[in-house]
């Protein structure tokens, strides 16, 4: 992409009808280091790469707490991620305060798709740079959401974004059936190989595999680094090596919406939620500040 008179803000359109501010904010979402998201019955896990900076020589954590009982993982710019973890942490500690209780996973992140809608829509704002991966545990069971800067929500069962992110959601759709039937260990173990599978042919020195999970009765838990080597090193046991593998996932194709939670028994979500977020969402609501 390059800068062209029709991009200095989202309320220019070009004459293909494109909005090339929100181009260029998926654009960051693709060259983000890679995170994946799935569920089972009990559980939602995040993992992601983080790269060491070489300045500072300092872990790049992409793995956000929120609250006791959600978190998101995120692929993209840092620092738009800092200022959408802040908003949502806001609006928990707020709605905890009004009504002593948990805010609910489906309503915080139509609000948050309220707020990133406003920034396609008005001149003085730009589309945040960041695709969120948010997993959160509430009356309704362990959630994955998927939330990206033009402001879709979708609900899903497993996913995955960022840079050389295929081959990841190809995992994840090979075996999306086995994950409701997974236990904590067994779940991880899965969303590492799915990750693995997105490192590429670079130096993996600079990469690091951070991991959180949340569900029942276990609030969400950002894994140390002696905790996130343990879970490497049986994947690493179970698994040979994947460069085969990969690439034969690599060459595969699939549909994102393969992957959506279209509402399977037990997750108390009705069929049409990706849709009805994604409405909610488009309508920039009130909530969006």
């Amino acid at each position: 992409m390059f800068r062209n008179q029709y991009d200095s803000d989202t309320t220019t359109w070009s004459p293909q009808g494109r909005l090339f501010q929100v181009e260029y904010a998926m654009e960051a979402v693709k060259q983000g280091a890679a995170t994946v998201g799935l569920k089972s019955s009990d559980y939602a896990v995040l993992a992601a790469l983080c790269r060491t900076s070489k300045e500072t020589d300092t872990l790049q954590r992409k793995i956000m707490p929120v609250d006791g009982h959600v978190g998101m993982s995120i692929a993209g710019l840092t620092a738009d991620a800092r200022v959408v973890c802040q908003y949502l942490r806001t609006e928990c500690m707020a709605y905890r305060h009004s009504y002593d209780a948990e805010f609910p996973i489906r309503r915080l992140v139509a609000n948050l798709g309220n707020k990133l809608q406003a920034t396609t829509q008005r001149y003085d704002r730009r589309p945040y740079g960041v695709g969120m991966l948010v997993a959160g545990y509430d009356e309704q069971g362990p959630h994955i959401f998927q939330v990206m800067p033009t402001a879709n929500v979708l609900n899903c069962k497993a996913m995955a974004i960022g840079s050389r992110s295929q081959s990841a959601r190809t995992y994840l759709e090979r075996n999306m059936e086995s994950f409701a039937g997974c236990d904590k260990d067994e779940l991880i173990c899965h969303a590492i190989q799915a990750i693995r599978g997105s490192l590429g042919h670079d130096d993996t020195e600079n990469l690091t595999t951070n991991v959180a999970i949340v569900g029942k009765d276990l609030p969400f838990k950002m894994f140390t680094d002696a905790e996130n080597q343990y879970y490497l090193n049986i994947v690493k046991a179970l698994d040979p090596p994947l460069e085969a593998e990969q690439e034969a996932l690599s060459e595969e194709g699939m549909s994102d919406d393969d992957m959506m939670d279209h509402g399977p028994s037990g997750s108390g979500v009705p069929a049409n939620d990706a849709t009805d977020v994604n409405t909610n969402a488009s309508t920039g609501g009130n909530d969006a500040r």
